[in-house]
């Protein structure tokens, strides 16, 4: 947990930096694709993915240690083949717990945050799940514990090859020639975050692009076909938090919903996006039919309201980077009421991007929450070290925040434009 947090104190400005730099170069060279609120709607599902992550907020089924320990048949010697075995077994797994996330309905629940954004961009690489309540990825590591491959070493090459994932997540690299063969390139994943229908459910892999090939899911780029971003069922929310539950509300209401008994049960795991035939003709769920004709979500805004939205995901930014760094300080149970309040407050300040009519009640939960820790703590978990008054200056911030979000909800309204 703590040493994770360490990790991510470090990797989160690096991030921060490349997608900015991504902002920059789309601007100069008059192709930007990142949009304000979408790119901020990423960076908030990154930092409750990351929340989550370091709480341990999720069941691991069977533990690699448990495999390692009773199934290894051979334990393969402590050099670099060591490490490259784990990085080839990490990316084995990855390839078949993310294909069955896109096959099946009650999986693409964890992974239809990813897919969201209508963009495609390094920030869209942040959208990350939040709503895994249950691990499974562990049983697909089979091949390291048969080798013997110690946990200690997945832990290392874990993160190596997790933040690996993050630079093809671009518009602004275009094939790679030989590199096109091996590894997974920016021309690939743009095919896989397609919903063109001669990209859908294809090039699954995440570091290596032969294992679509092998199991018969890749697809180049083709250079008639632009891809074209999203999920056919687009979520129209920058609120990352609703996202990630979103399918699995509407498979909870369909499976409530349907009379056949026996749908009931199989809508779980049917492929992903089919519904019970009674239940779709009764309550019909939009769906793109045609991708080159279609609008994107945006929520008409201000330049005041952007910069006001940018101070938010500034403060979450600082709010995490404290955490992270003072876990250990903060300790157990107060790290649970620090997380509760980031997601609350991620929560209240995109529910303001939606231009929600009642994103001023949860902005009133959010500064409450917040001024009743520093009440009850007289600090804001050991921030008043750095100086005198620190946490007072911050229940300013939070006022503040509700007094705004006040503000602009009076002024701008609800609007919402589709571009």
């Amino acid at each position: 947990m703590e040493t994770y947090g360490k990790i991510l104190l470090i990797a989160m400005p690096v991030f921060l930096a490349l997608v900015l730099f991504e902002k920059w170069w789309g601007w100069r060279k008059g192709h930007d694709t990142l949009r304000h609120l979408d790119m901020i709607s990423s960076l908030s599902s990154g930092i409750t993915n990351v929340t989550k992550d370091v709480l341990g907020l999720s069941i691991v089924i069977i533990s690699y240690g448990w495999m390692e320990k009773h199934l290894a048949i051979y334990h393969v010697q402590s050099t670099w083949l060591l490490y490259f075995i784990a990085f080839f077994a990490l990316d084995f797994a990855g390839y078949w717990i993310h294909r069955l996330d896109h096959e099946y309905n009650f999986l693409w629940n964890a992974h239809i945050i990813h897919h969201s954004s209508e963009d495609f961009n390094l920030a869209c690489a942040l959208r990350q799940n939040v709503s895994i309540a249950f691990r499974i990825f562990t049983l697909f590591l089979l091949p390291a514990a048969l080798l013997g491959v110690p946990g200690k070493v997945i832990a290392i090459v874990a993160p190596i090859h997790l933040f690996a994932q993050f630079w093809y997540h671009t518009e602004h690299i275009g094939r790679m020639g030989f590199f096109e063969k091996i590894i997974v390139t920016p021309s690939h994943h743009r095919v896989h975050h397609a919903i063109n229908k001669e990209y859908l459910d294809k090039n699954y892999g995440q570091i290596f692009i032969f294992w679509d090939k092998l199991f018969g899911t890749y697809q180049p780029e083709l250079d008639g076909v632009k891809p074209v971003y999203g999920i056919t069922r687009p979520v129209r929310t920058w609120n990352p938090i609703r996202i990630n539950f979103m399918h699995l509300w509407l498979l909870m209401k369909d499976a409530w919903r349907t009379q056949n008994i026996k749908d009931k049960f199989r809508i779980w795991f049917m492929p992903t996006g089919w519904r019970p035939a009674d239940v779709a003709e009764k309550y019909p769920v939009y769906k793109i039919e045609d991708v080159y004709d279609f609008n994107k979500y945006d929520t008409a805004a201000s330049k005041s309201f952007i910069g006001f939205v940018w101070i938010q995901i500034t403060g979450a930014l600082l709010l995490i980077s404290y955490f992270f760094g003072h876990i250990a300080a903060i300790g157990n149970p107060a790290i649970f009421w620090y997380g509760a309040f980031i997601f609350v407050y991620v929560y209240a300040f995109t529910e303001l991007m939606d231009k929600n009519p009642l994103a001023w009640a949860w902005q009133f939960i959010c500064t409450a929450f917040g001024l009743g820790l520093i009440t009850y703590q007289h600090d804001w978990f050991g921030l008043n070290q750095y100086f005198t008054g620190a946490a007072y200056l911050l229940a300013v911030y939070f006022i503040g925040c509700l007094a705004a979000t006040v503000y602009f909800l009076r002024k701008e309204g609800n609007k919402v434009a589709l571009t």
